[in-house]
Formats: structure tokens, sequence, C-alpha cells
């Protein structure tokens, strides 16, 4: 709580092994190191535990790990085989490196999506431990990797987080030279993205550190590398016991500084707070109740506070327009300030676009949180003094116990789309509203859903199972006691549609990324509750697909599509009324086809002068030489058409964020051209000076109409890593309103 350390305090050492299930070493190393710690005779282990407390988390991936180990023994033989060609080092989708839902684990700290991450972080912030390490396998034929850490670094890494990096790192050289072991440092493994086993623990105080060994799946019991040794898996255990007791080695030594410093880093936090802005202010509109609480959900988790403001003045970084504006404060707006324990985690989290000294990172570079959920929301420099009251309730209006008419739904988040889900499931017919409508005084916005007693009469106890259902998702219901609108559609208009509830195919399996189909997966089974069916992608043409009404492509390469035959079906199956949604990479595939959407051609301005330079280049630049055309993760401030069901429940843009350099060009004959960016620069992340030139005029959400049915093109992952919140509301209307 920012108190610092009492005197003989203990230096806690959070040791966290097989993040990634098919990298298995590091849980064996996790047993070597608990045998050696508790060992009576070991009398260096003895002596360090004197003022260390170690906490060992042998497998943070145990879904992940059976994965790999039970597919491993089902191919092995009697005695390893060492040829990289044999089977045992390939291993099939969707691999152990994921969870149950395909999530890779090593991305979710902060976010905690998973049920796994929330169960350790809970752990976690109870101890808050000074030290962390993240033990890892990497490529077969690369050496050891240890601290100190690639650039970039996040610039709320403090001096000392920074040099005891390094102090901990000549102790591993130490025991490594001594063994003749190869290794490498300050390469590859960055400190700038929030949600990694390093990073999201030095945003925290502690010192975090990445640990690579040689392996992963295609480490198997042995394996013979490119240099011509075997690496066997003893060998593996080996080099990450060796570095995790050293480790612990050097916080017994260090202990007194790394408390000192680490009672520093909080005492500053409470007092002084991180960076420039001391304030995040996110305001309340209506409809943005449901990610508000949302956000709320998640700084809960990562024990960030926040609360209310009194209304008045204030001035702030507008993150829309990216000004420093004045505005008003109200009551009712969140407030996190940045004098607070968990200062630095909330700069890292609320900065609007933090800085980057080095853009070849290993992974997305924007995530402030107001993208992320769709927010407005200011940066102040100026303190700001909050209450955690919450301030009244104003607004929506107390559920009825009446019988009325009907009832109306706001369509404006994630928890909406849940009752609609449930309602669905429990055999509910459901409208939606094509237009904007008022009644009763109170206006209702396009896509507002609305259940009437008209089309209900086979449900049994229908409004208690709608208001059983709602009071489940926490969504206020409307009461209605008339279909006569006071402007907009009647109830009774042919722009009020009945739902149709989707029976939903994703594909998933060879050709598609096991991570894009655990996003969408996860979305269903454990957001909404609602039914998918898993299908495998090579089976594609023995499936009856007059089964499903909505067929989802995840993010891949779809082989299939290039058999003529195939893509035809496919086709047909969509013109006889189906609905086909695709995702990054399976837009592109379909952009191969003749269907309407079209990858622009790149601009080749420069002729022979560029074609010059690029056959003069140099070698140790080739890497680098790729960033002008690339992203690894940005943010986009993209145009919407609110008009049209896709983009229903969002006002006139939406927050992208985009990884590839792919560009669309607008749909033509038949298409609705929902989502486009234009002459935008991002709000917040790296793009390469040559593909921001090109990231103009382009499609990013899409629908085109085919026959009966629709195609539906999402071109950035608007699921991504499942914290996207932003995205949700958007690919349920894809799901359920478009085509409708």
């Amino acid at each position: 709580q920012g108190s610092g350390n009492p005197a003989g305090a203990p230096v806690i050492v959070w040791l966290s092994y097989n993040v990634h299930g098919n990298e298995p070493s590091s849980s064996e190393a996790a047993l070597l190191t608990l045998q050696a710690l508790t060992d009576r005779s070991n009398t260096d282990a003895q002596q360090w535990l004197k003022n260390t407390v170690v906490v060992i988390d042998p497998c943070l991936n145990p879904d992940g790990r059976d994965r790999y180990v039970n597919w491993f023994n089902s191919v092995a033989g009697k005695n390893p085989n060492a040829l990289l060609a044999a089977r045992e080092h390939s291993e099939p989708w969707p691999g152990g490196r994921v969870n149950h839902y395909y999530f890779d684990l090593n991305r979710d700290w902060a976010w905690q999506t998973q049920v796994e991450s929330q169960a350790r972080l809970a752990l976690y912030q109870r101890w808050l431990p000074q030290i962390h390490v993240d033990f890892h396998e990497q490529g077969i034929n690369n050496p050891y990797y240890f601290a100190p850490a690639a650039q970039p670094y996040h610039e709320v890494i403090t001096p000392f987080q920074r040099s005891f990096q390094t102090t901990i790192g000549r102790n591993h050289a130490r025991y490594f030279d001594a063994r003749g072991w190869l290794y490498f440092t300050r390469e590859i493994f960055d400190l700038f993205y929030p949600s990694y086993g390093d990073t999201y623990p030095l945003y925290n105080g502690a010192i975090g550190m990445t640990y690579e060994q040689a392996g992963g799946p295609a480490g198997g019991l042995a394996a013979l590398t490119r240099s011509g040794d075997t690496l066997s898996l003893a060998d593996r255990a080996q080099h990450h016991f060796t570095t995790g007791m050293s480790t612990i080695e050097v916080a017994s030594q260090h202990a007194a500084r790394i408390l000192t410093e680490y009672g520093n880093y909080y005492r500053t936090s409470v007092t002084s707070g991180q960076g420039t802005y001391k304030a995040y202010v996110v305001r309340s509109y209506p409809g943005d109740a449901g990610r508000i609480e949302a956000l709320k959900a998640l700084l809960d988790k990562n024990g960030i506070r926040y609360g209310h403001a009194r209304s008045g003045p204030a001035r702030g970084y507008n993150y829309d327009s990216r000004r420093e504006e004045t505005f008003t404060l109200s009551a009712s707006d969140l407030v996190v300030t940045s004098l607070q324990p968990k200062s630095a985690l909330v700069r890292v989290l609320f900065e609007p676009d933090p800085k980057l000294v080095d853009s070849a990172t290993y992974d997305i570079t924007a995530w402030a949180l107001p993208y992320v959920y769709g927010l407005r929301a200011y940066a102040s420099r100026d303190r700001i003094e909050i209450s955690s009251a919450a301030p009244a309730r104003t607004g929506a209006p107390a559920t009825s116990t009446a019988d009325p008419y009907g009832y109306v739904i706001r369509w404006d988040g994630l928890p909406a789309v849940r009752l609609a889900a449930s309602l669905m499931r429990a055999g509910v017919r459901v409208r939606f509203s094509e237009r904007s409508f008022e009644l009763g005084g109170e206006r209702f916005e396009r896509g507002s859903l609305i259940v009437l007693r008209n089309g209900n009469a086979a449900t049994a106890n229908l409004w208690n199972t709608v208001r059983r259902l709602a009071d489940s998702a926490r969504v206020p219901l409307v009461p209605v006691t008339t279909g006569l609108v006071e402007s907009g559609g009647d109830f009774g208009s042919t722009s009020v549609r009945a739902l149709t509830a989707p029976k939903v195919a994703l594909l998933s399996g060879d050709g598609t990324y096991a991570n894009a189909v655990g996003e969408v997966w996860h979305y269903f089974e454990e957001q909404l509750q609602y039914p998918v069916t898993l299908v495998n992608s090579n089976s594609f043409g023995n499936i009856d697909w007059s089964q499903f009404n909505v067929i989802i492509l995840p993010n891949g390469n779809y082989r299939f599509l290039n058999d003529k035959a195939q893509s035809e079906a496919l086709r047909n199956w969509v013109s006889k009324g189906g609905r086909l949604i695709a995702l990054e990479g399976a837009v592109a595939s379909i952009a191969a086809l003749d269907w309407g959407i079209k990858l622009k051609k790149p601009d080749d301005g420069g002729g022979d002068n560029k074609a010059t330079a690029a056959l003069l280049r140099r070698y140790e630049n080739r890497e680098r030489d790729e960033l002008p055309n690339v992203t690894p993760g940005s943010i986009y401030r993209i145009e919407l058409d609110n008009s049209h069901p896709l983009a229903f429940g969002y006002p006139g843009y939406y927050y992208t964020l985009k990884q590839d350099d792919r560009n669309y060009e607008f749909l033509r004959e038949g298409g609705w051209n929902v989502g486009v960016l234009r002459k935008e620069r991002p709000l917040a992340g790296f793009v390469g000076a040559r593909l921001q030139e090109r990231l103009q005029d382009a499609l990013v959400l899409g629908v085109q109409d085919m026959g009966n049915g629709n195609v539906v093109y999402l071109t950035d992952d608007v699921l991504f890593r499942n914290f996207w919140e932003n995205g949700k509301l958007l690919f349920a209307n894809a799901v359920f309103l478009v085509g409708q």
C-alpha cells in the first residue's frame, strides 16, 4: 500500500513455469528446484531461505501441457528419436502452447480473460513479489536467453529495475560460463507490451524477467540440433534449474536493497504518481454503462483504484481529437488517479500513446483502455480528488412487474447481447428495430430489442422468463404500454424485424490460427453461453451445411477455397440465405476469388530509384528494412455507417486495432462499406512510414449482399485476445443482426 516493508521482512521470489504447455522442460525444472530448496543438506539453499520466500507455480497451463504430453506419448517410440524429421518433433494443430480455449496465457496477464489467469492473478495480487521469473522455451537451435532484456523498455521501468536485471544476468553467466553453456542477452525479448510474465510484474514494482531455453515442441526427449549436439529434456531442465536457483541466490544476497527499492517504488507512486498525467477521466454517456462496468471489472482484477469526482471544469488530453481541451466533469464520470500504489500500471494501461524507443518490438504497440473499451476519455495533468462512493443512479427505470405491452432493451453492449442470446435459447421471439424511435419520452437507438406478447404465445410465463433472464444478465428492461411510437417506426412496422436464432458453425483445424478460433469459441461459450459448432476445415466438402445459417471463418489460410467446386458450394450456400463471416486472413482468402472484395495493389511509386535502393541495402539491416512497411499493432479511428445493422449500437466511428498491411478496395455492386479508413493517421502505436501512406481510403468492415444471403468482412480482429471490448458488440451484430 505504499508504506514500505517492515524490518526483517523477507524478499519474495515467484517462479512461474510452463505457461506455454508445449514448452515442457520448465515444469521439470520446477520439480528440481523444489527438491533442492527442501533438501536440508543443501546448505546454500538453506542459507538463502533465511531471508527469502520462494513461490513456485509449476504449471501455469495444465490443459496445454496435458495436450502436448498426451500427444507426445501417443507418437513416440520405445526410444527417443533425435532426428527432427521424426513425427515426435512435429506437433499437430492446435498444439499445446495454448490453453483449453486456444488462448496464449502469456498474453493474458493484464487482461485476465481466462480462468487460469484470473485465479493466478488473484493470488499474485496478495503476494506482490519483488522478483518474478517466467520460464519459457524457444527455437530448438537457439542458445539460452536470460536478462537483461532487449529494447524497447517502457518508460515506467525504473533505473533500479533495469540495472538489477544485469546484476542477475551476470550471476547466471558465471554458472553458464563454468559449464561451457551458450547464452545470449539483450536481444529479441523486449519489455513493452504490458501483458507478459515479465512486463506485468515490472509494472507492479517487481524485477520481472523471461528466461528462454531451446526446445519447445520440437524438443521431445532428445533432439539433434544444427550444431550436431543432441539436446535432451534433462539438459533443458537443468539449464532452467540453474537460472532459477541463481535468481534465488541473487535475491537473497541483495534482499535489503531489493526491499528498500520496492518500498520507495510504492511510496513514490502514492505521493507523486507516474508520468505527466495525474488523472484519467472516463466520461459517462448514455449507452456506455455496460462498457464502463466491464472496465471497472478489469481495474478491480488489477487492484487499480478508481472513483468519482465533483462536477466542475477540468482540462485534459482528448483521446479522440488528440488535443488538449477544456471539459466539464460530471459526478457520474469515472476517474482513475495516478497517485496510487498501482501508478505505473495505471500509466501503462491508460497513457494515450506511450513512447516507443525502438520500433522493432515483439507485440502490439497500442492498448490504451479508452480505445479498447470504446469510451470517451481525457488524460489530465491536474490532480483530481476522487470519492470511492458511487454516484446516485439515474436513467434506467426499475423493471415493472405489471403486465406490459412489451419490453424494450437498449442494444449498447455485451450484456444486451448476452440477454438476447439467453432469450432465444429460451424460445422467446425477439425483434429489433432498424430505425431509432421515441416512446414515452425516451429515445431508443437503432438495434434496440423488442419483446412482445405477439409471437410468444407458446412461451409459458413469458414476462417472468424475460425478467428473470434480464436480471441474470444485469440488463434493465424498459416496459412499454403501447406499440404506437411518437417518432420512428411503430412496433408493427416493416422496420421492426424478428431475429432468427443463428445456428453457428466455426471452422477450425488445419489452415486456421488456433488463437483466432479460440477467440470466437470463448466468445460464444463463455461470454454469451450460446451454442457454436466447431467444424474441421478439412471436412468442408463432407458437411451438410443446411444445418447452419451462419458460418464463421476465423483468421487463417483456407486452401479448400482454392478448390473451385468447394468455393462454389460455399457461395451457393450464401446465396440461398446463409451468412458467412470472414475475419482477417479469411478475407484475404476470399479476395483471391471473384466474389467482389479485392485487395488494393501496392503503390510502386519511386520506380527505378526505389528498386536500386532495395538492391543496395545492407545485410545487417535486413530486419529493420521491413519496419517502414509494417505495423505490429496500432489503433486507428475508422468512420462507421451506423445506419447499417453491422454498426448498430455505435457512434459514427470505431477504434480498430490494425496488425497487418492488407488494404482492401471499397466494395462496389451489392456491397456496403460500413467501416472505412479515410485519410486518418493512427491514434496510437507504431506504423511504418510507407505503410502509413498506403493505409488510406480502405475498407475495414463491410457487408456484401449475395443472393438471399450475405458475406460479412471483418478485416481486423474485433475480438483480439478477447480483451478488445469495443469489438464485441460489432461481432454480435455480424452474428445476430446482419441479414435479418
